[in-house]
Formats: C-alpha cells, sequence, structure tokens
C-alpha cells in the first residue's frame, strides 16, 4: 500500500566534522519518501519553488516517488543552513529561510483521496489537522513534530494528537510535551494526549516504543527497545530521525495487517535506514541502497539485539 507524506521539500547546507556541502536536497518529507520508497509506494505533498529543478526532480523519479501532491510556487524553496562542529548529537542553526514554505498550503490530489497510511511530518499541527480531515479514508496516521510547536503551538499541537495512530519524537520532545523527566511518566503522560502508540527517538541509542489501548487488539503492551545499529563513523546526522521515519512506516505499510511482531520488525528497518543516512551528506546514501544492502543490515541488527526471543 502507497503512503502519502506531508511536509518540507528543501535545500541544505551542512558542516560537520567530515566536511561540509552547500545546498544539497533535504527536507523531512524528502528523507522519509527515499527511506520508505525501498519497502512500498510513496507520495509526497509539499511545495517548492523555482530552484527546484529537473535535477532534483530526478532523484524522487529514480525511486519512483510520485511527485503530483508537489506544488511549484514563484520563488525559493524552504532553505536550511546548519553545522554540527560542536556535537554530532545536535545542529547549530545557521540560517532558515522558509521562502514558499512560509505559505504552504497543502493541496490533496485527487487521486490521493484513497490514502491509507498517511505520514504528517513536521509542520504546523494546524496544518497536519487540516491533512488528516481530508484524508478519511486513511486506517493508519503517523506523525512527528519538534519543540517549537510544542512550545509556542500547544494548543493546536493537541488537536491534532488524537487523530495519530503513532506519534515519533526524540526524548527532548517527549519531555517537553509531557511535563515529566522520568521517560517512562512522559510517555503515559503523551499517550494520554491521544495517541495510540509513541516512539521516542534516541538518536545513537535507538529508539523505545510505548503502547496505548487499541493500536494492535485492545491489550496495552509493554514497551519495547529498538537499539541502534553500531557504526564506526558519521558523517552527517542530517536527516537521520526522518529517515527512520521513512524505514518504520514503510515497512509497516509493505505488510498484510499490524501485529506486535510487525511493529517491532518495523522499527528495527527505522533504525537501520536511519543508520544509512548517517553514512553520507544529505541523501547521497539514500539514494544509492539497495534492498539487498538494507535486509543484510536489519540482519545484523536482529543477531546483535536477539530480536527472535521476542514473543507476540
Amino acid at each position: 500500500m502507497s503512503i502519502t507524506v506531508v511536509g518540507s521539500v528543501a535545500f541544505d547546507s551542512i558542516t560537520t566534522p567530515s566536511g561540509s556541502r552547500e545546498r544539497c536536497l533535504g527536507g523531512a518529507a524528502t528523507y522519509f519518501a527515499l527511506a520508505a520508497s525501498y519497502f512500498t509506494p510513496v507520495r509526497v505533498v509539499a511545495v517548492v519553488g523555482e530552484d527546484f529543478t529537473a535535477a532534483e526532480e530526478a532523484v524522487f523519479a529514480a525511486r519512483s516517488i510520485d511527485l503530483n501532491g508537489v506544488e511549484r510556487a514563484a520563488g525559493k524553496s524552504f532553505f536550511w543552513a546548519g553545522n554540527y562542529l560542536n556535537s554530532l548529537s545536535e545542529a547549530k542553526t545557521e540560517q532558515t529561510d522558509l521562502n514558499v514554505f512560509a505559505d504552504f498550503n497543502p493541496r490533496i490530489p485527487r487521486e490521493y483521496l484513497d490514502t491509507q497510511f498517511l505520514f504528517l511530518a513536521n509542520i504546523d499541527p494546524v496544518l497536519q489537522l487540516r491533512v488528516r480531515q481530508a484524508l478519511p479514508a486513511a486506517r493508519l496516521v503517523c506523525g512527528d513534530t519538534m519543540n517549537y510547536w510544542i512550545n509556542d503551538h500547544r494548543e493546536a499541537l493537541l488537536r491534532v494528537l488524537p487523530q495519530m495512530d503513532v506519534l515519533l519524537i526524540n526524548d527532548t520532545e517527549a519531555r517537553l510535551l509531557s511535563g515529566e523527566s522520568n521517560p517512562l511518566r512522559a510517555a503515559r503522560r503523551v499517550l494520554e494526549l491521544g495517541p495510540r502508540a509513541l516512539i521516542v527517538k534516541h538518536g545513537e541509542y535507538g529508539a523505545t516504543a510505548y503502547f496505548g489501548e487499541g493500536i494492535f487488539d485492545g491489550a496495552v503492551r509493554l514497551p519495547f527497545r529498538s537499539p541502534a545499529l553500531p557504526l564506526s563513523e558519521v558523517v552527517d546526522p542530517t536527516g537521520a530521525g526522518d529517515s527512520f521515519a521513512g524505514g518504520f512506516y514503510g515497512y509497516i505499510a509493505s505488510q498484510p495487517t499490524l501485529t506486535p511482531a510487525v511493529f517491532r520488525r518495523a522499527l528495527f528497518y527505522g533504525s537501520v535506514m536511519g543508520s544509512f543516512t548517517v553514512e553520507r551528506f544529505g541523501t547521497e546514501r539514500l539514494q544509492k541502497l539497495s534492498r539487498a544492502e538494507i535486509d543484510a543490515r536489519f540482519e545484523q541488527l536482529r543477531q546483535i539485539s536477539h530480536l527472535d526471543t521476542q514473543t507476540d
């Protein structure tokens, strides 16, 4: 089944201890779509400017990603510049130009109205809710958010959270959203706000899934921890979280039903896709993968974590 992702398609200028890249293809929807495309068809709803050329479009076309939902507007695409010189765990933002993204009003093509799997990437929660309401046929909805929306647009965010089946955020965002410093209490509080499941990303330390009622058979499941794959070198962490989400959700959409076992494997595939992303700048690594490479790395992660010992 195809996934519709709504989010940003952008350009990034990135500096890390390994070097730098100027105006490489980026954006949450871009990383998500490329990662998910190795598992299932993907449709993108976004806006780009006149600087989005045939060269960038070819990156999506090479993965058969549907861009009929991408609006071309007069002006420049969303641009971000940052560096990881102090820490690979957190970017220091140097420049953010919203450009055409400032007036983004998602337009859902008629052919997308049959969407079964919807991913609401990191955008204004008002727009997230509007898209969710425009796609009532979606039977599974996942979403993301960030500190800015939690701090400054909390009321709007609280309206969209009950519309999400799975929320993906990091440790800091979980603490901000919940008001709790203890991870377990924070997760419980976030689940009380509406999503049926919560994935808290821990960067190089993996991710933890927490479950509320109704995500599977109505029973509340114990948390599940997915490790990250050990890497000898990290070149560029940009987009790792969005790639994690793409691998996670792409695998789920490729399966006939959502079971606890599928959810666990999806977390592992999320970690796998994030691990590939950080090995090169921008989307360079995601553009040149094979499914055989992905499955081989999944097998490595499975072996070091004893995934097969888990029961449903």
